[in-house]
C-alpha cells in the first residue's frame, strides 16, 4: 500500500511525518525528465537534491521507492508543445541508466513513461503502443545495466472511454496492443490506473449506481472493471505477471468551499467521507486478487500546493489547508490497525 507525493520545495520532514502517521510501506515519485536533464550534459543539481533526500529517508524508514519517469526534455524531442518522448530512443536508455546508477537498491521500482495513450503524453509522435514498448526496451535496458534487481513496470494507460486515435486510444485496446508489440519480455509487471471517476469500487459498468450520473457508460471509468479487463487481457495471452496499480483514487472537493473545475464535475458525486470509503474498500479488494501488486494512491500533497484550481487537488487525502480529509484518517486508522 503506497501514495504518490509532491517533493519539490516541499518540506521533506513534514511529508514523512504524514507518511509514519499513515503507515504507509511504499511511496511513488514522478520523475519529470525534462526537468531533471535540463540540457544534454546538465543534471538540475537542486531536483536530484530533493530526490536523493527523499530516497535516503524513504530507505531509512523502511519505506520503498517507486519512481515513475516520463517527459522528455525538449532538447531532444521533435516539438516543444505538450509531453512526449525523445527523437532517439537511446537518450532514454541513458537517463534511466544514470538514475539507476545512482540510486541502485535504494529504489525499488521504476515505473517507465505514464499515460502513453494520451496525446498531451506521446506528442510528437503519433499514437503507438508498438513505439511505447521499443522505449520501454530501451528504457529497461538502460535499468537493467545499473540495478537489475529493481523491479520494472509498463507504463499505465490513461482510462478515458475515448478512442480517436489522435486525442487517445481506448486503454483496453492499447494495452492488446502492448501485449502483441512484446511488452512481456519487456518488464517485471504492467502498470495500470484504474480510476473510478464517481463510481464505488465494487461497481461495474454492467450494474452502474443509477445516482451516478455521469461517467457511468464505460467499463474505463470503473475501478472493478478496468482491473478485471486487464487480468483477463493477460491471462488470454499466457502472461502471468502481477498489475502495478500506479495511481487510483477518487476526486472530492467536498469542504474546499468552490465547485470543481470544468471536466471535474463527476467529482461533485464524491463526498470526502465517500472518497474515504472508497479508497478502503479499493485497497482491501486489491489485496484478495492475488495477481495485483502494490497499490499508489493518487495523491498525497498537492491540494496545499495547488489550492482548489486544478482538479489534481481533489484527490488529495490533506485539504488546501493542510488539514487531513477523512480519508487521510481512516487510512491511517485502518492501516494501524493491520499492523496490530
Amino acid at each position: 500500500m503506497g501514495i504518490q507525493i509532491h517533493i519539490h520545495r516541499e518540506d521533506m520532514s513534514a511529508i514523512f511525518s504524514h507518511l509514519q502517521t499513515l503507515g504507509i510501506g511504499w511511496v511513488k515519485v514522478q520523475v519529470s525528465w525534462k526537468l531533471y536533464q535540463p540540457a544534454p550534459d546538465q543534471y538540475a543539481d537542486d531536483r536530484f537534491g530533493e530526490l536523493d533526500q527523499l530516497v535516503h529517508q524513504a530507505n531509512a524508514n523502511g519505506i520503498a521507492v517507486l519512481l515513475s519517469v516520463s517527459k522528455a526534455p525538449e532538447w531532444s524531442r521533435p516539438t516543444t508543445e505538450l509531453d512526449g518522448p525523445p527523437t532517439d530512443f537511446s537518450l532514454y536508455t541513458n537517463f534511466m541508466q544514470y538514475l539507476a546508477a545512482r540510486y541502485q537498491d535504494n529504489v525499488a521500482a521504476y515505473e517507465l513513461w505514464n499515460e502513453p495513450n494520451l496525446q498531451r503524453e506521446w506528442n510528437g509522435m503519433p499514437l503507438s503502443a508498438a513505439d511505447l514498448v521499443a522505449l520501454l526496451r530501451a528504457g529497461a535496458q538502460g535499468v537493467r545495466a545499473a540495478a537489475p534487481t529493481a523491479v520494472l513496470i509498463s507504463a499505465a494507460p490513461a482510462t478515458t472511454g475515448i478512442n480517436d486515435g489522435i486525442v487517445a486510444i481506448d486503454d483496453r485496446q492499447y494495452l492488446r496492443q502492448m501485449v502483441e508489440a512484446g511488452i512481456a519480455d519487456v518488464v517485471d509487471a504492467l502498470g495500470v490506473h484504474p480510476y473510478g471517476w464517481g463510481n464505488a469500487p465494487d461497481n461495474s459498468v454492467s450494474a452502474p449506481d443509477t445516482a451516478v450520473p455521469s461517467h457511468n457508460n464505460h467499463p474505463s471509468f470503473f475501478f472493478y472493471d478496468t482491473l478485471h479487463d486487464y487480468h483477463a487481457i493477460l491471462s488470454e495471452n499466457g502472461i502471468d505477471k502481477p498489475l502495478w496499480v500506479t495511481e487510483f483514487g477518487w476526486g472530492s472537493f467536498d469542504s474546499f468551499g468552490t465547485a470543481p473545475p470544468a471536466g471535474a464535475e463527476f467529482m461533485n458525486y464524491v463526498s470526502e467521507w465517500q472518497q474515504a470509503q472508497y479508497i478502503l474498500r479499493a485497497y482491501e479488494l486489491g489485496q484478495t486478487w492475488d495477481w495485483v501488486g502494490p497499490m499508489m494512491l493518487w495523491n498525497l500533497n498537492f491540494a496545499p500546493l495547488l489550492g482548489t484550481d486544478f482538479s489534481e487537488s481533489g484527490y488529495s487525502i490533506l485539504r488546501p489547508d493542510g488539514t487531513p480529509r477523512p480519508a487521510y484518517l481512516a487510512l491511517t486508522a485502518a492501516l494501524h490497525a493491520a499492523d496490530n
